[in-house]
């Protein structure tokens, strides 16, 4: 069976490589792919924004599945596009994508279904913005509607910080926001759930911890992610239970009174608050990097599971597990996330994998022979082991054979389980 893979980043590789590990699959196509991803796929000079070369080329290849990786081709509706040519897609379609493409669409769907979240208000310029934080108890969140690559989330201490965010929203940073959202802090500790779905039924599909701000002790900036670590540390069958009643299956059943069968992967980001989840986001894809560290426990044939999906067979499949814990340390530029220099050599020569160690491209690519630099977070070191402070400490030597000169790390991905 041919597959195609759209994306270029560390969510894509791992994904490549989890299909490379099935005897179902034939060849690998990755659009555009990276200097990773072109050791186990055919990279394709074709972004997954044009949609009609993506389609022609496809249909050309006799492709026989796509998988979307990144956010954005959903919610531009790339799943309803390839779908009218017969074409089989895994992913949510338009209407679905929404629940990451609008804040203020999951916002509302949370209210109308009583899903348990932060209270919030709307608002759609800046003075009635600014009005409302002068009322507001702090700290607070500030975010941005629509897609932000992670990074559109101010937590505000004071109002100068807030209205300072709120300047940044409306002029542009994230893009053209016609609207921002001003949410209650909730003080507890983030979990990453993940489902894969066909429509008709789900499946969980295990739960990472991210790091998402740029520096040790989650101090600094906030990122798409400086690492994560799987399962996390929260994870319990009763929590499992009350995420699923409480957040996952009224969300779906409100995208069923839209007409929508939810399609694909599926990640509640949470906030665990004396043992009660409130969700804080949807991401209508796998996480990056939360993906580095589920797909190498994999048991079960991924491509297997992907076509049950497809088919709306998924309610009898059984999804299996190895048992090692992972860690995920990113590899980011200097600079990261703000200004950054690409094209930087990257020397892999010393770095010697063994069995359940992996290195996944992020923001790489090969120029006149050699693997550059491409990006602000560039390399994923993954590790499988029977614990997480092994799994670490294995990561950290791992980066320390990589010769590149330009890159910056956190060594505490994992602090709050790593004793």
């Amino acid at each position: 069976m041919k597959v195609g893979v759209l994306g270029s980043g560390g969510r894509e590789h791992a994904l490549c490589y989890a299909l490379k590990n099935s005897n179902r699959v034939e060849k690998i196509y990755c659009f555009p792919g990276n200097a990773g991803t072109s050791s186990i796929a055919t990279n394709i000079d074709i972004h997954f924004k044009d949609f009609e070369k993506l389609k022609d080329f496809i249909i050309n290849n006799n492709i026989d599945i796509i998988l979307v990786g990144p956010e954005q081709p959903l919610v531009d509706g790339i799943v309803d596009y390839l779908e009218q040519f017969n074409i089989k897609v895994f992913g949510p379609n338009k209407v679905a994508s929404q629940l990451e493409g609008s804040k203020i669409f999951t916002k509302k769907l949370c209210e109308k279904y009583k899903i348990p979240t932060a209270k919030f208000g709307i608002f759609s310029e800046n003075k009635q913005a600014l009005s409302f934080l002068q009322k507001c108890k702090f700290p607070i969140v500030i975010k941005a509607d629509g897609l932000a690559a992670g990074k559109g989330v101010y937590i505000s201490e004071n109002y100068s910080e807030a209205s300072k965010a709120v300047e940044e929203i409306f002029n542009g940073k994230f893009g053209k926001a016609k609207n921002l959202l001003i949410e209650e802090f909730l003080s507890g500790e983030e979990m990453s759930f993940f489902i894969i779905s066909d429509g008709k039924s789900f499946k969980i599909f295990g739960t990472a911890q991210d790091h998402k701000r740029v520096h040790e002790g989650d101090k600094g900036k906030n990122t798409g992610g400086m690492g994560a670590y799987s399962p996390s540390r929260l994870e319990t069958d009763e929590l499992n239970y009350k995420i699923i009643n409480k957040i996952i299956e009224p969300t779906l059943k409100g995208l069923k009174d839209l007409n929508c069968e939810y399609k694909g992967f599926l990640y509640a980001g949470l906030m665990i608050v004396n043992g009660d989840p409130f969700l804080i986001e949807y991401n209508v894809r796998m996480g990056d990097p939360e993906c580095q560290t589920l797909l190498p426990k994999l048991k079960t044939d991924f491509l297997l599971t992907i076509e049950k999906c497809i088919d709306q067979k998924l309610d009898d499949f059984n999804i299996e597990w190895h048992e090692e814990k992972s860690i995920c340390i990113v590899l980011c530029s200097k600079g990261y996330p703000d200004n950054y220099e690409n094209n930087i050599e990257i020397n892999l020569e010393k770095v010697k994998l063994e069995k359940n160690q992996f290195i996944f491209h992020a923001g790489t690519k090969i120029s006149k022979n050699i693997i550059v630099s491409n990006g602000g977070r560039v390399l994923n070191i993954v590790t499988k082991s029977n614990n997480l402070k092994s799994a670490r400490e294995i990561s950290l030597k791992l980066l320390k054979t990589i010769n590149w000169k330009n890159g910056f790390y956190r060594k505490d991905i994992g602090y709050k389980v790593i004793q």
